[in-house]
């Protein structure tokens, strides 16, 4: 079959690799009919994720249809059409029985990205993102095997194209618990840092939660006009005014909003500073955004963090959260909670996640894809691939 490899720092390449095969009876065989590159799998592609290794396969948006079941499956069926969420857990586990899908204890055999671990059990096991979180192979291919098949992949109805439903394997339901974590609800204020998919996902279901205001933090114009047009966010570019947090306290009465939500991540762009820490191996991110978000939130207010965040941080600004009453909700998504309520939305219209769609490929152009996304051409917000 064909799929997208990693071959190191921006090297990623479609190759001709081994069909996979059930390897344990509750596995099943997808084939794949639509997949998407993830803002996250960007901080691989830059060379940014530790654990991996040449000939990796990336990619953990996708669905298809069952072309195999191993014999203890039971949820779906040759033929099924379906949504994979990109955590992969057991169903049975403490974690899992409590509705964390993503603290999964029994999926993944490396040790995730925790730096002070103790003997604390990994994290949940995701496809196509590194040996830290199981080295399983992604769904940027043909064909998949996906484990732990009665717990992870949702029948989607036919009523629904592919480009309608295939986020719910990942932006989608991170966005929305990004938007349950800040306790969104009707009249809310909210700044989203960030105006990239998962940006863009977070205000969508801000705005079928409730939120009143959305102010919207980014540098590039043409992502902060679609979510202008799409969401009506209150959008301020950061290359234009220094301190958007002041803007945000300035516009909500000298107050901040009810929460902040830091769609960025650790590749945030930072002081000059933070670069050369980050450069040097002293610092596992830029701490701007974070402190943005502290900045512009009311007292008593929340931060969520759904932006991918490994290592520590020296500008966290915490006795400032502390004076504020800030809590803080952040973490993988657990998808598994929420994709079935997130598809009745898109079914009843409440959503419509494909909006986010700029670029339409084919899997065999998918470094070409990685490089556009990577490179923000031709107003890049979205790639999705069909094989």
């Amino acid at each position: 079959m064909q799929a997208l490899t990693y071959q190191g720092s921006r090297d990623v390449r479609v190759e001709t690799v081994p069909d996979p095969s059930i390897l344990a009876p509750d596995d099943i065989i997808l084939r794949v009919t639509a997949t998407a590159i993830c803002g996250s799998d960007l901080h691989i592609y830059r060379g940014k994720i530790p654990g991996m290794k040449d000939g990796d396969i990336l990619g953990h948006e996708f669905m298809g249809i069952v072309e195999e079941a191993g014999p203890e499956v039971t949820r779906v069926k040759r033929g099924d059409r379906v949504v994979i969420p990109f955590v992969i857990a057991c169903g049975h586990c403490f974690h899992c029985l409590l509705d964390e899908y993503a603290a999964c204890e029994t999926t993944n055999p490396g040790r995730g990205a925790i730096l002070n671990a103790k003997s604390i059990r990994p994290p949940a096991a995701l496809f196509g993102y590194s040996h830290l979180y199981g080295g399983v192979p992604g769904g940027q291919a043909e064909l998949v095997r996906v484990p732990k098949a009665n717990v992870g992949p949702l029948p989607v109805p036919d009523a629904l194209a592919d480009e309608q439903v295939l986020f719910l394997s990942d932006i989608l339901p991170t966005g929305y618990q990004a938007a349950v974590n800040a306790g969104i609800k009707p009249g809310s204020t909210v700044a989203i840092f960030g105006a990239g998919p998962v940006g863009c996902m977070s205000a969508a279901c801000a705005r079928m939660l409730g939120a009143e205001t959305i102010f919207m933090i980014d540098h590039n114009p043409y992502r902060l006009d679609f979510a202008r047009a799409a969401y009506g966010v209150v959008p301020i570019d950061f290359d234009e005014q220094d301190d958007p947090a002041e803007v945000i306290v300035e516009a909500t009465g000298g107050r901040g909003v009810d929460a902040s939500i830091e769609a960025v991540g650790f590749e945030a762009k930072g002081s000059t500073t933070e670069t050369v820490l980050t450069t040097l191996k002293l610092e596992g991110s830029s701490g701007k955004a974070l402190r943005q978000c502290i900045a512009a939130t009311r007292r008593g207010g929340t931060v969520s963090v759904p932006g991918v965040y490994a290592g520590f941080i020296h500008g966290f600004l915490f006795g400032d959260a502390f004076d504020k009453g800030l809590t803080f909700k952040m973490g993988q998504t657990h998808v598994q909670a929420v994709m079935p309520q997130l598809l009745e939305a898109i079914g009843e219209g409440r959503l419509a996640p494909e909006a986010i769609i700029s670029h339409r490929m084919k899997l065999a152009d998918a470094a070409r894809g990685y490089e556009i996304f990577e490179g923000r051409e031709d107003e890049c917000r979205k790639v999705v691939l069909t094989p």
